[in-house]
């Protein structure tokens, strides 16, 4: 009660400082008071929360919780992360006293005025560092997920929010380390790269060799011993809020075969659409503007469709209604590339002891990613598949110890044809164009 009474406290004066007249700009004392008590009542509610409880999964009555089975509390939620999408993205003005409550940071950060894209980073930074500390007390029992968790938060910390604001301070470009293309698309734009090059000094240069080292060299090697969870599960800024923030909504992503199908029909697309944009855009670029009627039309229909409404306003509104990976499962592009370097060619697999499973179910209702992991488990076959991020929950939950997490000698155990893993992938292909229902031959 004492946590909630702070909430409550700091939320009244998040709204006296946004609603009332005094200016804020400079001021720390209205930051302070909003953000430090939304801060400690978060803390102390989780802390108290799990503290007197025996270590473990504790899933009582989400099922029924208004909040976790999309009741109205967590329409409520999802309407309101959704609004506050939409006006970042195209009301900012709307912001401007939330813009200078936090202007302070951002001073002290890059010594410049903060704007819509400083305010929004410190929230996002602040979600995962506060509902990081919430997973800290809930996985207390599983190291797996206190290293993850203390992974994703520090890079979201560092070199997602404090580093690119520290290179503003410095006179450099603002960079994002942590993010490549094409998750971040516009990092091997011409525009971008030109920009990049011509900034005063090498460092510039550096941060373009360092997007295309990670694109085209780190993703393929780190993905083939490791699976697609070393990005999506412990570096990536969206993986980092869905796994922190989104938590409580894990076991709503739908699990259907319908689902299944739009997940890989729209994934691939997305895929598909960026690598033809920035193809279309470096062949305008090179032929001084021969596509520009097509390049910028491109260009701006992936940043609004893709970038902002897909990838913010439903990525993250809709966690509380159709769970924690929407945009992870059903649009990423970075995710794609992961996902067939995994399925094919990577080391990585979830093992199964088929005798010990009981069929409780239990694995395939909290994976995130829709997967029927249990249907694996039965048959004590390897869970070898494209969408997973390794998030290891599936695995927490077994009362069992059926699953586990584990990266093979090799890639050519995994499964019947995988020690032919070009076979298998224009298998899944040529398959998949007309049987969804195939595992074997899912991409």
């Amino acid at each position: 009660m004492v946590s909630a009474g702070v909430i409550g406290l700091g939320f009244l004066a998040l709204a006296v400082s946004l609603l009332g007249s005094m200016p804020l700009a400079g001021a720390w004392t209205p930051f302070l008071l909003s953000f430090g008590l939304l801060s400690a009542g978060t803390i102390g509610y989780a802390w108290f929360a799990y503290k007197d409880t025996v270590p473990g999964i504790k899933h009582d009555g989400i099922m029924f919780g208004n909040t976790t089975h999309r009741g109205a509390i967590a329409w409520a939620l999802g309407i309101a992360l959704t609004g506050f999408y939409v006006v970042l993205y195209w009301w900012p003005e709307y912001l401007a006293r939330a813009i200078a409550l936090v202007e302070p940071l951002s001073l002290v950060l890059s010594g410049q005025p903060a704007n819509q894209w400083f305010l929004y980073g410190f929230l996002y930074t602040m979600a995962v560092v506060l509902f990081g500390f919430r997973m800290f007390m809930r996985y207390r029992h599983n190291r797996y997920h206190i290293i993850r968790t203390i992974s994703v938060m520090f890079f979201q910390l560092v070199l997602a929010f404090i580093l690119p604001h520290l290179l503003r301070a410095l006179n450099e470009p603002e960079f994002y380390f942590s993010y490549f293309w094409p998750l971040k698309y516009d990092y091997l734009f011409p525009g971008t790269v030109d920009y990049l090059v011509n900034s005063p000094g090498a460092l510039g240069s550096f941060m373009v060799f360092w997007g295309a080292v990670c694109s085209f060299i780190a993703t393929p090697v780190l993905t083939y011993y490791y699976g697609k969870r070393w990005y999506c599960s412990w570096v990536c800024g969206c993986g980092g809020l869905a796994e922190t923030l989104g938590d409580p909504w894990r076991h709503l992503t739908p699990k259907s075969t319908v689902s299944w199908k739009i997940e890989r029909a729209i994934i691939y697309a997305v895929l598909l659409l960026i690598i033809l944009t920035t193809a279309v855009l470096w062949v305008s670029s090179t032929s001084e503007g021969a596509l520009s009627s097509i390049s910028a039309p491109l260009q701006q229909w992936y940043g609004f469709y893709i970038g902002a409404v897909f990838a913010g306003v439903i990525g993250v509104g809709f966690y509380p209604v159709l769970g924690n990976r929407v945009w992870c499962r059903f649009g990423c592009p970075m995710a794609a590339v992961l996902g067939i370097i995994q399925r094919f060619f990577s080391r990585f697999r979830i093992t199964t002891n088929g005798g010990q499973c009981m069929s409780c179910g239990n694995c395939t209702t909290y994976c995130e990613m829709g997967i029927d992991v249990r249907a694996y488990a039965e048959r004590g076959e390897n869970i070898v598949r494209s969408s997973c991020v390794g998030c290891g929950v599936c695995s927490a939950v077994c009362p069992r110890g059926v699953l586990k997490l584990e990266n093979g000698t090799s890639h050519d155990d995994r499964y019947p044809g995988s020690d032919k893993p070009l076979g298998a992938l224009s298998t899944a292909v040529s398959k998949g164009a007309r049987v969804y229902g195939d595992r074997d031959g899912y991409v």
